[in-house]
């Protein structure tokens, strides 16, 4: 007996029995295509409130099987829903109703029949006709069913460990319908933003993941070698610099959807695999860009939930505006008790440590105030709120604020307690964005490995002339956490960055 085969619960080596059982009864347990009529919702809207309902073909996988002597029910379960089945002896013949003992819960099947409503008022289909269309070879997580009182099934799974249900994502999708729709409700976040961009005369456009030079955020990296070229490559951190390239180019409002990639640890709200809609506008500064920022989300959680109220953190939030808007020197002042305008590195680094946190690595003055800002602020930002005006230590590829060179035209919103997007007014000065681009160089040489390079073809592209431009980046992992309410980034993403097992 080879080492995989020993393995194998008993339950599993069952189900491989009943697998040859049914090859040597002539029955092909794994079919190449199954022409259904109805999904199981279609099914249930068929049968007419009296009288006989019309034949149907149906096709989903078992999730309950009662055998009583000479009948059988069932319960079949597709992507709508529900339905059960009747199986009578009689009817089929005895050869074909006894394959009903070589099925198991998780097989999918093909059921044609007509439908009917039992004594108790369920919909059900009687079997004329039933496919195998594949052997499930290991037992579904099913646990219990629990039907609700508005007629819902409530299933509760042996899935309960996080991990488990992350890392087994087909098994969990599987038996939790539920789960499902969160990611079907990520799927209509998507196509609402591309509505809204598109009706506002954005282009989409697509721009290189493997990167020659990586920048456009403060990120470490992922490398990787591009044997052609015999060179290294860098999966890309954000889309900026090539969106921005465009604008240069004469496209004056480009977005992109896709995954960016970052080489840094892992939590509620952070994977290293993850995707952003980045956003570009000529002749638009950051407070143009705020204005159609919240009206995208304003319309994205309208269009997907049919209301202005989400759920964070198991509390509901109302994002109907107006939102708050703060400098964030006021807001860093409120809650952090430092003034930003006098306190040096010195003082942030004692601040930090006043916290009981060591200041990060090589830390400049910028990193300092993130880290302060971390702990101390972002905790209390529950309600709608855009933070104006960041240092300019904080920004190097936004334009200095108008009358007052200390800080950048940036916003940040923030939901429910963490950041949902970062816009500019995008810096097109080439020889002040050298210079930014010099003090990340010095950054990195003293240990700041998350500091931007220096990308000399983006300054040759701000050297044509890139026009007044305002930009914005949103994480759709976290905009789809604020809509379905789940609290970690991981239920958010269909496959979740783990550990090897």
């Amino acid at each position: 007996m080879s080492g995989k085969t020993a393995e194998r619960t008993f339950v599993e080596l069952a189900r491989r029995d009943k697998l040859a059982e049914l090859r040597s009864r002539g029955v092909e347990p794994f079919a190449y295509r199954f022409a259904r009529t109805h999904t199981a919702a279609e099914a249930l809207a068929a049968l007419p409130a009296s009288g006989e309902g019309p034949s149907v073909t149906v096709a989903g996988r078992l999730v309950a099987l009662r055998a009583h002597g000479k009948t059988t029910f069932a319960h079949l379960a597709d992507a709508t829903g529900r339905l059960q089945l009747y199986f009578k002896r009689d009817d089929l013949g005895e050869e074909t109703y006894d394959l009903l003992e070589l099925l198991d819960l998780g097989d999918h099947l093909g059921v044609e029949g007509a439908l009917f409503r039992t004594r108790t008022g369920e919909t059900t289909v009687h079997a004329s006709r039933f496919t195998l269309l594949a052997k499930a070879l290991r037992p579904l997580p099913l646990g219990k069913s629990v039907t609700l009182a508005d007629g819902t099934v409530e299933q509760h799974s042996e899935l309960s460990d996080p991990e488990q249900r992350y890392r087994q994502r087909y098994a969990d999708l599987a038996v939790h319908a539920e789960r499902r729709v969160v990611f079907e409700k990520r799927s209509a976040i998507v196509r609402a933003i591309r509505r809204f961009l598109d009706g506002h005369g954005f282009l989409e456009v697509e721009t290189p993941i493997l990167q020659p030079l990586y920048g456009g955020a403060s990120a470490r990296p992922f490398v990787t070698r591009y044997n052609a070229l015999d060179s290294a490559f860098y999966l890309r951190i954000a889309d900026e610099l090539y969106l921005k390239r465009l604008i240069v180019g004469g496209c004056e409002r480009v977005y992109e959807i896709g995954k960016d990639f970052r080489n840094e640890g892992m939590d509620r709200l952070h994977n290293p695999e993850f995707t952003m809609l980045e956003a570009y506008q000529a002749y638009a500064d950051y407070l143009d860009v705020l204005e159609w920022t919240q009206q995208l989300i304003l319309d994205v959680v309208r269009d997907v939930t049919g209301g202005l109220v989400v759920e964070a953190k198991g509390r509901p939030i109302d994002l109907t505006p107006p939102w708050r808007r703060v400098p964030f020197v006021e807001l860093f002042r409120e809650h952090a008790g430092v003034d930003l305008r006098t306190a040096d590195a010195a003082a942030l680094e004692r601040e930090v440590r006043k916290r009981g946190l060591e200041p990060e690595a090589a830390a400049g003055r910028g990193r300092l105030i993130n880290q302060l800002f971390g702990v101390a602020v972002e905790p209390k930002l529950e309600a709608p709120v855009f933070i104006l005006d960041f240092p300019i230590e904080m920004s190097p590829l936004a334009k200095p604020k108008r009358g007052d060179p200390l800080f950048a035209e940036r916003f940040e919103l923030f939901i429910g307690g963490y950041e949902m997007a970062n816009a500019f007014s995008e810096l097109n000065d080439p020889d002040d964005q050298r210079r930014r681009f010099e003090a990340q160089v010095a950054l990195r040489a003293a240990g700041d490995d998350e500091a931007q390079a220096l990308d000399e073809d983006y300054l040759r592209a701000l050297e044509y002339g890139m026009p007044p431009t305002g930009g914005m980046g949103l994480g759709i992992d976290r905009l789809t956490m604020l809509v379905t309410g789940v609290r970690s980034i991981r239920d958010a993403i269909l496959f979740p960055a783990l550990r090897p097992e």
